[in-house]
């Protein structure tokens, strides 16, 4: 293949904090996609994002140091033109319904096929919006009937501190706000998430890859 022409393939970036999930997914498009870089946390993804310009990054929700949805909210805010497509292992609608709201434009199922994935690509390409086929009909309803609105990214950052057992000391230094500040983001999001005690709390950061 000349240069000329693997210039004008498509370019895409992988996110994922186990190396044989990326080395997987970078086998399966290689062929007919340029692989710019497989990274496995939210941090190098945003580097990498800068520095190879990709047109599509395929990225994991749980990662550690920073989430799937922090990195693509970051991305996006930083006006980048990739479009994100969440692979991940989480089914339920609220993590699809998360994953747009940062601004994704896929979702799809590490179980899924890799026809499949070839296909979100494609259709992603095209300024179309991609779910995996397995979990659509529930994404919808919920789409239809939403229960809460999702967190924020300031949220999620509090929710994980406290899922990690900091104090509120701890995560008002960690984030440079007041302590009252910082309690008031945990009573915010257990009123959003109708929870009452910090477990609840941990538990839900767990099941929603806020934390590993």
């Amino acid at each position: 293949m000349s240069l000329d022409s693997a210039e004008k393939r498509v370019r895409v970036l992988i996110a994922d904090d186990h190396t044989l999930v990326a080395q997987g997914l970078a086998s399966l498009i290689e062929n007919e996609f340029v692989v710019v870089a497989t990274v496995e946390n939210g941090r190098d993804f945003l580097k990498a994002a800068a520095e190879h310009l990709p047109d599509i990054a395929l990225l994991d929700i749980s990662m550690p140091d920073m989430t799937g949805l922090e990195a693509a909210e970051k991305l996006f805010k930083a006006t980048s033109k990739c479009k994100v497509i969440f692979v991940s292992m989480h089914s339920t609608p609220e993590f699809v319904r998360e994953a747009f709201s940062v601004g994704a434009m896929g979702y799809v199922l590490k179980r899924s096929a890799a026809s499949e994935l070839r296909d979100a690509i494609a259709e992603v390409l095209k300024g179309n919006a991609y779910i995996s086929r397995e979990i659509a009909g529930n994404v919808l309803s919920t789409f239809l009937h939403p229960r809460s609105a999702p967190l924020t990214e300031r949220q999620r950052q509090v929710l994980r501190l406290v899922s990690e057992g900091r104090t509120g000391k701890e995560i008002a230094e960690t984030l440079n706000i007041s302590i009252k500040t910082a309690q008031f983001h945990k009573t915010s999001i257990m009123e959003k998430l109708g929870v009452h005690t910090t477990a609840e709390l941990t538990k839900y950061a767990i099941e929603h890859g806020i934390i590993s």
